[in-house]
């Protein structure tokens, strides 16, 4: 599975960072720190949500199917993390299998989204939080998760309807937070410091997928 069971990234609750906004903000003298902080924490605190619409999903066209919240943590994504990387998984199983897991709250970790080798696209987890897909606690919060159904041994897994709906989903993510389409931003689990997995693995045409995302980015422009 793309996404790494047991991650830490699991605190939820108002932190000891908020508590000492007012005390930092006076110490630099900045009063503008305290309220931008402040109103950025404020709906974290315990018995406050922000307000959701249920089933609205970020990407046209995508099906919602809820993860388990145990499996994210609610945020205002870009506003409190800015959101600059694009994580490509492959969930080594099924697509149903995938998506079972996680809605499994035991599992502790899930991506945003999950292609299906037909190109169908479910969203899971809203952008605006946190996914623990990375293993990561620092790229979780600065990036959004695709996984792609199939085995990182089997290249046949990796279908044109794949390729071409993950490069759609991946080019208006990095439109909507104008994130560059190279490399360093769009990259696969592998490359994510402290990591034990190895997907998308050496089957995962990189070259192939960047031109198309590059495309679609274009055509959307």
């Amino acid at each position: 599975m793309g996404a790494t069971e047991g991650s830490k990234d699991t605190d939820r609750r108002i932190g000891r960072r908020a508590l000492l906004i007012g005390g930092t903000a006076a110490a630099v003298g900045s009063a503008v720190l305290a309220r931008d902080e402040l109103a950025r924490l404020w709906w974290r605190a315990p018995g406050v949500e922000k307000p959701r619409v249920e089933g609205a999903v970020d990407f046209r066209g995508a099906q919602w199917v809820a993860a388990s919240d145990a499996n994210w943590r609610r945020a205002d994504r870009p506003d409190d993390y800015g959101i600059d990387m694009v994580i490509i998984h492959v969930t080594q199983g099924s697509f149903a299998s995938a998506v079972k897991v996680f809605q499994d709250p035991g599992h502790r970790a899930a991506a945003h989204y999950v292609v299906r080798k037909d190109g169908h696209i479910t969203q899971m987890i809203r952008e605006l939080d946190v996914a623990y897909h990375a293993g990561n606690r620092s790229y979780n919060e600065r990036s959004v998760g695709i996984e792609h159904e199939g085995f990182v041994d089997r290249p046949e897994d990796f279908t044109d309807e794949m390729y071409a709906a993950s490069a759609r989903l991946t080019a208006r993510i990095c439109a909507r937070y104008d994130i560059p389409v190279d490399r360093e931003h769009i990259i696969g689990h592998v490359e994510v410091p402290g990591t034990d997995h190895t997907d998308p693995g050496e089957h995962w045409d990189w070259d192939r997928y960047m031109k198309l995302v590059r495309q679609a980015r274009s055509a959307s422009a």
